[in-house]
């Protein structure tokens, strides 16, 4: 079973959650939740389809709305890889 790096999962989740809200990479850290970054609903939809897509997982609804912070985000979808 692979194991995955965790801080390795959460540059590219910073990366991209940076680009889609045209935010500083710099100023997300692994407690930055998307609401204190501005996203609406819309911006977490596309936050969460570039992730399935970089990460080759899918995010039900459920899971995605329990998702608090970018940290905790990265440990789940390294959870959902090692799967």
């Amino acid at each position: 079973m692979p194991v995955f790096d965790l801080n390795d999962t959460f540059e590219k989740i910073a990366t991209i959650v940076s680009d889609v809200l045209h935010s500083e990479k710099q100023k997300i850290s692994q407690q930055t939740t998307l609401d204190e970054l501005g996203a609406d609903s819309l911006d977490k939809l596309e936050i969460v389809m570039k992730l399935e897509e970089t990460f080759g997982i899918e995010i039900d609804d459920e899971e995605a709305a329990k998702i608090n912070s970018i940290g905790q985000a990265a440990e789940k979808i390294n959870a959902q890889r090692t799967k």
